[in-house]
């Protein structure tokens, strides 16, 4: 559904933005969420809890997140293994050569500044177009596994059309705005790419080159004229840099307090709320 490259990945409320950018979009949610224990994945529970009791009452008293210890969190970790084994190589290969060459010191805070500003857009862009091909492209079929099988889109779009039940929830904007004023202070410097004033001045600069193509013949060339720039011109832009330590991004978030566990069978399959689902029936849905 998303796979984002930051700065930071260690922020509740960005991982949490995240995942509600992805639902208001969709128009619907997953009946539940799931992630490895960490807190930066609070913010997603806390709020997944909320939308889902908003939208059906009878589930108050559970939390409606399920933690995944470790190795156990299977769908999400072989889906990062394929990423870092079919795209990752590849494009750490462009960042070493800029490392190598002597380009780019992370204890220049001007130099990563601007690395920021160059790089992470143009590997957002790669990653988007990774995540359209995969989702787009049929896997290879296993006769072991009982999951549909065909293009993941058209899958996720028509689950009827393969033999599938769709478990899509819809969710309404107000109960996501609240859930976002909830928990997300939008002027928090963890959703600036680089510090404004500063980014305000690397895009005058780059005006000036005459907007050159970012890509991966490109990237370091386009880093190194813009830095070459900033560290010439007649305003010093170091005092546009904000600095401040990791660890400020970091503020506590708990999870909310004595909630109930979700009821899951052997197979690891979700029974609806405690006892079943509200008309007393027992449902069995997969954990998305």
């Amino acid at each position: 559904m998303w796979i984002r490259v930051w700065h930071s990945n260690r922020n509740p409320q960005l991982i949490l933005s995240y995942y509600l950018d992805t639902i208001q979009k969709l128009g619907h949610m997953p009946m539940v969420t799931q992630s490895d224990p960490g807190t930066e994945n609070y913010g997603i529970a806390n709020a997944h809890t909320m939308l889902r009791q908003w939208h059906d009452p009878a589930l108050q008293g559970t939390l409606q997140h399920r933690w995944m210890r470790s190795k156990k969190n299977v769908m999400p970790e072989i889906t990062w293994s394929q990423l870092r084994r079919r795209f990752t190589p590849g494009f750490e290969s462009i960042l070493d050569r800029g490392v190598d060459e002597g380009w780019y010191d992370s204890n220049n805070t001007l130099q990563v500044m601007v690395f920021r500003w160059v790089f992470i857009p143009w590997l957002q862009r790669e990653l988007d177009a990774y995540q359209d091909r995969i989702n787009n492209t049929a896997k290879r079929r296993d006769r072991n596994k009982v999951l549909p099988h065909g293009v993941p889109s058209l899958i996720y779009e028509s689950p009827e059309d393969f033999g599938a039940l769709d478990f899509k929830i819809a969710v309404e904007q107000n109960a996501i705005d609240h859930v976002r004023a909830l928990y997300i202070k939008p002027d928090h410097p963890v959703f600036d790419l680089v510090p404004p004033n500063l980014g305000d001045h690397i895009q005058l600069c780059y005006e000036q080159m005459g907007h050159p193509i970012v890509d991966r013949d490109s990237v370091w060339r386009v880093y190194c004229d813009l830095l070459h720039m900033l560290q010439h011109g007649a305003d010093d832009p170091t005092l546009l840099v904000v600095s401040g330590d990791d660890d400020e991004e970091l503020e506590e978030l708990s999870l909310l307090n004595n909630y109930q566990d979700l009821p899951f069978n052997e197979d690891g399959y979700y029974m609806g709320g405690v006892g079943g689902g509200s008309d007393g029936q027992v449902r069995f849905g997969p954990v998305l």
